[in-house]
């Protein structure tokens, strides 16, 4: 018997349908195919089945999530390979079932949607913020490959949005902040702006929850005027439109709460200036109607002057198209106006779900799916920085909308963020054209590169095939593309450098022992970096060339010799990484511990000393740099290590036993006590201890400072 049929022979037949997953049918039935939803249901069953005995922090069972997922894009029509992915999502994460038994169960498609949704719990990382940042660039690289990906983990958001309420106070901030700087942005940037509003006011209410209070109130208090004045101009604008034979539908828009926030920060403004401003949404057959009805409108209260906007010829980085104008309405009331077609509606809401949402025949406009394969294609530049944060940081920088709009000589329309400069424009329009820039022009005139652009202007980038990019640019550029480029061009010249003067450092050190590299050969050398686990030389060189190993010491390694020196000196090749097959000791001037900040120091007969960076002894190191050696702990450290604390003591009998009793109850053992001095009523006691890390040292210290005899305690350092 297979795994999922293990599984659903265990699950009573009772529990395998709820009344999440009945909606869910119904919503499906109405536009999949019965064999597709089957396979949705075959899917329910596996995963009822997987999470069997799994609850939310909100007391459900667990399946009540993937199901609301999923039901987010039922709303949306996506396809049932989607729909199944949602309702798996969390099955490889959460339980024992694996992606093969998925792949083998529902297919490629499905297994690959959910590997790109996944976490990336399984590999251990520095900090939190990598494995966020490592786990975001995984699923938008998955992205890539399939829109898909980021359309399910979008729902998977919204649906922990609306349950975040059984969280924490620490994680509700920190999941309410990831969704209002990450996800809410990507909503918005494919033009899914239901979602996007849903997160959004979501996100502020539990980041800043008194004034999402505040700010709900007073828009409680001030609805029922509001809906007086949004019926009568309704009605006016109804009127004059039947007036002009036009079939149009007018929609009083409501504002939401983090709209009406953002306004508030950003202009400065009080909350009765902003809540006084009334929407409305008029939506006709066809853009041709959309002008007609501008001049009916304009026609019946006065527009505010540069306060049009036409995205329906100039439509926005995410697909949106509409007419937007601000009018002067009855008693000065602000009035903004949205004029689109009903295709334009569809597509403002759903964005690049659209594509899914109806036949192909009666498919709205490519816009939005042009515009996000565009963005997608850009993103898979980006992913060629270094780190996973500093992807991050580039989306992020990307995904915010302000954008202006510029012209290339040929008059084609060329997006840009607010701020960009005629370098990211020059990287807009092609890597290679941003790289070989070496002046500019606006309208026809020769400007500095680091000029801001203003919309409608008509922009050239001047280049020569023997320019390069200048790492100056770094501290004007405003857009992810143009940072990239330039960061990868620097990283590898710098790569170049370093491998030229790693191997120039390695021969004249190898030089020193009377050898060289062509005397070591390339059987010796490929052991050494098989041994030190490096690809190819050029690694090993660039090491050395930025100074994360030392010449002297590989140049020694690479000669098979050891450095002689003390028996009783430690061998620890594995607790310092950078230093493997190295003799390893560490300074009792400063007794350095993992998590302390490190250097290493070629001594003569010791091989490499460890010490803090904050050793008094490091003055006189400074005057020798060449002999200074990049160090890190490794990530698991399974010893002890030596270190030393200074107590302060009030003169009271037993007070030396004390401490050594809390000291050991902290799991460490005493090497040496010494009294460094003694007065009428207090004493200066050192003790030298084994601890594991930082964090040993720190509960020790913390628990001896809370003892009522001690009057402080401070950890020694020359």
């Amino acid at each position: 018997m297979d795994y999922a049929a293990t599984l659903l022979a265990k699950l009573p037949a009772a529990l395998r349908r709820d009344r999440g997953f009945d909606r869910l049918v119904a919503a499906l039935e109405t536009y999949l195919p019965d064999d597709q939803v089957a396979l949705i249901m075959r899917a329910y069953d596996f995963g009822a089945a997987a999470h069997e005995g799994q609850t939310r922090k909100t007391g459900e069972p667990y399946i009540t999530h993937p199901v609301a997922v999923a039901q987010e894009l039922a709303d949306m029509h996506l396809d049932a390979q989607a729909i199944t992915a949602a309702i798996l999502h969390d099955v490889v994460e959460d339980t024992d079932a694996s992606l093969d038994d998925i792949r083998e169960k529902f297919g490629d498609e499905v297994a690959l949607l959910v590997d790109g949704v996944s976490k990336l719990d399984q590999i251990q990382f520095r900090s939190r913020a990598e494995a966020q940042a490592e786990s975001f660039r995984k699923m938008m690289l998955a992205m890539i490959e399939d829109i898909r990906v980021i359309l399910v983990k979008l729902a998977d958001r919204l649906h922990n949005m609306k349950t975040l309420g059984a969280m924490p106070e620490e994680k509700k901030r920190r999941i309410a902040r990831e969704t209002l700087d990450i996800y809410a942005p990507i909503a918005n940037r494919l033009g899914i702006n239901r979602m996007k509003v849903e997160l959004e006011d979501l996100g502020f209410r539990y980041l800043y929850p008194m004034r999402y209070r505040v700010l709900d109130k007073a828009l409680k208090k001030s609805k029922g005027t509001q809906k007086q004045i949004v019926k009568r101009i309704s009605e006016e604008f109804e009127t004059a439109l039947e007036a002009e034979e036009i079939e149009a539908e007018v929609i009083g828009r409501e504002k939401h709460l983090y709209s009406i926030y953002k306004k508030m920060a950003e202009k400065k403004r009080l909350l009765s200036d902003v809540v006084d401003v009334y929407g409305f949404r008029i939506i006709v057959d066809d853009p041709t109607t959309c002008y007609q009805v501008l001049g009916i409108v304009h026609g019946l209260y006065k527009p505010m002057p540069g306060r049009f906007k036409d995205y329906i010829a100039i439509p926005r980085i995410n697909g949106y198209q509409s007419l937007h104008t601000t009018l002067f309405g009855p008693k000065g009331l602000p009035l903004e106006v949205q004029i689109r077609t009903r295709n334009m509606d569809r597509v403002a809401e759903s964005g690049v779900a659209s594509h899914w949402q109806y036949k192909a025949e009666d498919r709205v406009d490519a816009t939005p799916q042009r515009r996000a394969r565009e963005w997608l294609s850009s993103l898979a530049e980006l992913q060629k920085t270094d780190s996973s944060e500093e992807f991050l940081e580039s989306v992020k920088v990307d995904l915010f909308p302000d954008k202006i709009y510029v012209f290339t000589p040929k008059g084609d329309i060329m997006p840009l963020p607010k701020g960009s400069t005629t370098v990211d424009f020059a990287y807009a329009v092609h890597t290679d054209i941003g790289n070989h820039t070496v002046a500019a022009k606006i309208d026809r005139a020769l400007v500095p590169l680091r000029t801001q652009l203003s919309n409608g202007q008509t922009v050239e980038a001047v280049t020569s095939r023997n320019a390069n990019p200048n790492p100056n640019w770094l501290t004007f550029v405003r857009t992810a593309k143009a940072r990239t480029a330039i960061r990868q061009y620097m990283k590898n010249l710098r790569s170049n450098e370093s491998i030229d003067l790693g191997k120039r450092l390695l021969d004249r050190s190898l030089k020193d022992l009377d050898s060289s590299l062509r005397k070591i050969g390339k059987v010796r050398m490929n052991e050494a970096l098989t041994e030190l686990g490096f690809n190819n030389a050029s690694e090993l060189y660039e090491q050395l060339g930025l100074g994360e190993r030392l010449a002297p010491l590989t140049a020694r390694f690479l000669l098979g010799s050891k450095v002689e020196g003390d028996a009783t000196i430690e061998q620890a090749s594995l607790t310092i990484a950078g230093t493997e097959g190295m003799v390893v000791s560490y300074a009792k001037c400063c007794y350095p511990i993992p998590g302390d900040e490190v250097m290493g120091y070629l001594s003569s007969g010791r091989g490499v000393v460890i010490h803090r960076n904050v050793c008094g002894n490091l003055s006189n190191f400074r005057k020798q740099p060449e002999k200074w050696i990049s160090v890190s702990w490794e990530q698991e450290i399974e010893r002890e290590f030596q270190s030393q604390i200074q107590c302060e003591t009030r003169n009271k009998t037993g007070v030396l036993a004390e401490v050594a009793a809390t000291i050991a109850d902290c799991g460490s053992n005493i090497e040496q006590v010494e009294v460094l001095g003694r007065h009428d009523d207090c004493s200066m006691l050192s003790f030298l201890l084994l601890v594991r890390d930082r964090r040993h040292l720190a509960q020790i210290m913390r628990n001896v400072r809370k003892m009522p005899n001690v009057i402080r305690v401070i950890r020694d350092c020359a």
